[in-house]
Parts: structure tokens; sequence; C-alpha cells
């Protein structure tokens, strides 16, 4: 098992993984996932136990064997004796409850309310799985084109200190210019080691999230961040909020509670009634008196059979006074109602704030990314303007600086916007009915 372990985690470390294939292996390596898998399974064993409970008596046997070497009533002749007896029984017994105010029933109906509820919080777990496996990714995809960005930057910045350094050779350049073009290097190369830290920490960061080992290489498709943004699919908002609040797990959730908590509510009421059991029973016994001079023992199976015994039973139990324990149980759960009616109406309001929310964002980083773009591609102009005036030793240091800094900072922004909006986007489409994982 081992072994095939290292040879699958050898071999995937050699593909590249793009996103879904991060999110199919987050959500299959996850512990929380596999948490919620055996809740689930115990959840299948409570509606087992209680299909059964319903429709299925419950059975009991018993048999004991003894020896008496005192005194003891012959079961023969009823009178005491002295001798030593060897004693055999056997019992068989059987119940079942026909009426307990509809408890069977009603428990039936909540187990499986908890078994679809079970199901449901894993697909919550996944979808909250697959989101944080998306920033994740989108982070070490940020710092990855701003390493890209910066070691660009270093190589233009370098080639401006060579011919700096020309120029003041030729007599063209100060030294303070030449001095500032370092100062210019060495910042551009303290932003680049700063961004591969920041890179390690969200490589970090992802493996986590996916329950990767740590100490193995994670190789990740990096083309998404040149295909963004993708295509926006618009949703008239309240359409989407109802959408929303019918199918998310949440919800659902919220709903399954309520559900359960009336029937508990239910049942509470019911307890107020008698119960009516029905049992039934089989008994035989042997006997005999070993060493005793001219006894001649009944046969064993003669005995079984002549001394058999059989019962049925019908029992009502009327509940007179316990401590008012069911009036207490009613008012409890009249508060658990309460509390679960309460919570699902919050939900639907969480819900659609949420939703709006959602859709704000999204539209305002659409905005943003418009404006980034446009101010990304003015600012790489000038950039590229700027450079070709400075070999030419028509502007400073200072100036040629100032336009260096200005195109990074307005790549860092076109970067940071696009994964944005693509994260806001999936979110949208998300409430709208489409997993993470299926876009």
């Amino acid at each position: 098992m081992f072994l095939l372990a290292v040879t699958s985690l050898q071999a995937q470390d050699t593909v590249t993984m793009d996103l879904k294939a991060c999110m199919r292996y987050a959500v299959d390596h996850s512990t929380k996932v596999r948490i919620q898998q055996a809740d689930n399974r115990d959840a299948q064993l409570d509606r087992r136990n209680a299909i059964l409970n319903a429709f299925t008596p419950e059975v009991s046997g018993s048999t004991y064997a003894y020896y008496n070497f005192g005194r003891s009533i012959d079961p023969e002749t009823n009178t005491y004796s002295l001798t030593t007896s060897f004693h055999n029984g056997y019992s068989l017994s059987a119940g079942i409850v026909l009426f307990n105010g509809f408890q069977a029933v009603n428990n039936l109906k909540i187990t499986k309310t908890a078994q679809q509820m079970g199901i449901t919080k894993e697909q919550q777990l996944e979808d909250q799985i697959c989101l944080a496996t998306m920033e994740a990714y989108c982070n070490v995809l940020y710092y990855t084109e701003m390493e890209k960005a910066l070691q660009a930057q270093v190589a233009t910045a370098q080639t401006a200190l060579q011919l700096a350094t020309r120029q003041e050779e030729l007599g063209q350049k100060s030294h303070a210019d030449v001095v500032q073009m370092q100062s210019d290097l060495a910042e551009r190369q303290y932003q680049l080691t700063t961004c591969r830290n920041n890179l390690s920490n969200a490589m970090i960061t992802l493996k986590d999230v996916m329950f990767w080992p740590i100490d193995e290489p994670l190789k990740i498709d990096e083309s998404l961040a040149q295909q963004l943004p993708l295509a926006t699919q618009d949703f008239e908002t309240q359409s989407l909020v109802e959408q929303a609040q019918q199918w998310l797990p949440s919800v659902a959730l919220a709903e399954g509670t309520l559900y359960n908590a009336r029937l508990a509510l239910r049942t509470a009421r019911w307890q107020m009634l008698p119960t009516v059991s029905l049992y039934g029973g089989w008994s035989s016994s042997y006997f005999t008196y070993p060493g005793k001079d001219g006894y001649v023992p009944t046969p064993y199976f003669d005995q079984i059979k002549n001394n058999r015994g059989e019962y049925i039973q019908l029992s009502v139990s009327i509940p007179i006074y316990n401590r008012l324990s069911n009036h207490t149980n009613i008012s409890k759960r009249k508060n658990a109602l309460d509390r679960a009616e309460a919570d699902y109406e919050q939900t639907l309001q969480t819900v659609e704030a949420e939703v709006r929310r959602a859709v704000a964002d999204r539209d305002g980083t659409a905005d943003a990314l418009r404006q980034a773009d446009t101010r990304a591609a003015l600012q790489q102009e000038a950039f590229n303007l700027n450079v070709k005036r400075f070999e030419q030793g028509l502007i400073s240091s200072i100036e040629y600086q100032t336009a260096s800094n200005n195109y990074l900072n307005a790549l860092a922004e076109q970067m940071n916007a696009r994964l944005q909006y693509f994260i806001k986007n999936s979110v949208v489409k998300y409430y709208a009915g489409t997993s993470y994982i299926e876009q």
C-alpha cells in the first residue's frame, strides 16, 4: 500500500495540475470530508436501527444449568429433598411495541432527514474546500506573474545601470545618476526577493488547503492567468436570490433542522398517550438426581416436551405522573422549534445578503478591471517611451525610476483585479447552481 502511494505521488510530480485537478485532489484528500463521511455512515446506521425498531420485534433467549447440593424442592413431588440434583432450562421471548405515540414512525422520518442532511453537509464542505483552493491557487498565480514582471524589471534596471555607468565615463551622466540607478536596481532586487518569499508562502498555503505533502513539489498550470477574465453570465438578481435559497446547502440544512424539530415536538406531545406492547415466550426445563440409588429419570426430550410452557402478554403503560418530565420535554421541544424557525429565517436573510453582495462585488470588480487594463496599457507605453528617453539622456534617473514604479504598480493592480474578478464571478455562478468544480 505504501509503495503504491509513493509511486502515485511520484507520478503526480511530473503532471501539471490545473485548477479543477487541484480542487478534486483537495476534496478527495480532505480530512474534514472524511470525518463527515464517517458521520454519514453513522446516520445510515441510525436509519437502519429506526427501521428495525419500528417493524421488527426484540427477541432474546437464555439457558442455564446448575447442580444443587443442598435442600431443594423436587419438581415431580413438590416436596423438599436433600439429594444432589441437576437442573437445566431454556427460554425464548419476544416483544414488540404496538403503539408508543408514533415515536417509531417519527424516528423513521427524523433519521431519513438526518441522513439527507449529512449528504448535504458533505457537499457544503466540498464547496468550501473548492473555494478555498481557488483562492489559494489564484494567490500563487498572482505572485508567479509578479515574479516574472519583477524579473523583467531587474533586467531592465541592470541594463539601465550599465548604460548610466558608460555615460558617466563619457561625461554624459553625473555620478549621482549612477548612484540613483544602483538604488533603483537594489529596490527591484529587494522587491523580487520579497515576491519570491510571498510566492513560497502562497504555495505552502495551497498545499495545506489541498492536503498535499508540504515537502513534495507541486506544479500548477499557470496558463489560467493568461486566460482571464472569463466570460460573464448575467443573472437577474432577484431570481438569483430565489434560486440560491432553493438549493444552497446552508438553506437545506436549516430546513432539515426545522423539519426534525417539528417532528420531535409532535413526538413529545404523543408521549402523553399510553404505550401498548405485545410479548410472547416459551420455556422448558430438565432435571435429574445423579447418583441417587434406584432413581430412573424421565428421558431428556420427554422432560423438555412435558415441562414446556408458553405465554402471550399484552401490556398497556399509562403515564400518570413522572415528575412533569413529559411537560418539560414538550416545552424544550417548543423552544427547539422556535430556534429552528429563527435560524431558518436568518439563513434565508443571510443568503439573500450574500448573493446581492456577490453580484455587487463582481460588478464592481469588473469596473475596476476595465480601469486597471486601461491604466496598465498606458503605463506600459509610458514606461517604454521613458526607457528610450533615458537612453537618450532626455530624462533624469529619478524620472525614469518614477515611470518604472508606476508601470510595476499598474501591472500588480491589473493582475490582482483579474484574479479577483475571476473569483467573484465564480461565486456568482455558484449561487446560480453551478458548483465550483464544474465551472
